[in-house]
């Protein structure tokens, strides 16, 4: 995959790294002094371009027009902005990616100025703080088709109602389909005749909006509480 990132600051500098450890294409546009002698000694040279992330002639030089994927990761909402818009519009680019710096600004970042996905910091840690205090110990592993379906884990407590129980005779949320099941060393797949114990970490591929129920079942709530 080929990405283009607008902006080298953590953020942007990061991404490249991750991606570039992926053996992904990456091409990161920097216009500012003291950020591009920083990642240099971070990045490849022939990952770095230097200019104005926000100038077609920069962003041609860069690669733009082969591009599969634009992150638009600079300071500045605005430029975030059109950079996703002149990606879609002007070059064609499948895949565009913004970060939000400030939260009052996030009601911009759609379809409007084609941006397929804002990353909101602000928002994020808000959800993960009402996901951690409602969902006990559960932990969402991975989160598929924009949020709506994730993969998770949780260990079954003692006295919990999957504690001793069956696979088939546990009432399950309706879209929630145990994965497979962690015993001590061993994993296992998940069979109607299957019996859980307390301990086991069992791990599912659920519809986020039903998480709690399953959490419910495994641990959460297990004492009325």
């Amino acid at each position: 995959m080929f990405v283009i990132i607008a902006g080298g600051g953590r953020t942007g500098a990061q991404l490249a790294s991750l991606l570039v450890n992926q053996n992904h294409r990456v091409h990161l546009v920097e216009q500012r002094q003291e950020v591009l002698d920083r990642i240099h000694h971070e990045l490849p040279t022939e990952v770095i371009y230097q200019g104005d992330p926000t100038n077609p002639t920069v962003l041609e030089n860069a690669g733009i027009r082969e591009a599969q994927v634009l992150a638009a990761c600079t300071t500045h909402d605005a430029d975030n902005l059109v950079l996703c818009y002149v990606a879609r519009e002007r070059y064609g680019v499948g895949r565009t990616i913004a970060r939000i710096n400030n939260p009052r600004s996030a009601w911009f970042f759609d379809e409007k100025f084609h941006v397929d996905v804002a990353i909101n910091q602000a928002d994020l840690m808000a959800k993960l703080i009402a996901e951690e205090m409602s969902l006990g110990d559960m932990m969402t592993l991975l989160k598929l088709r924009k949020g709506a379906v994730a993969l998770v884990e949780e260990k079954i407590v003692a006295g919990a109602v999957a504690d001793g129980a069956f696979v088939r005779d546990l009432k399950l949320p309706e879209d929630c389909t145990l994965a497979a099941i962690i015993r001590k060393e061993d994993v296992f797949a998940v069979r109607g005749d299957t019996q859980l114990r307390a301990g086991d970490e069992v791990i599912a591929v659920i519809n986020t909006d039903q998480r709690e129920g399953l959490a419910s079942l495994l641990g959460r709530n297990a004492s009325g509480a």
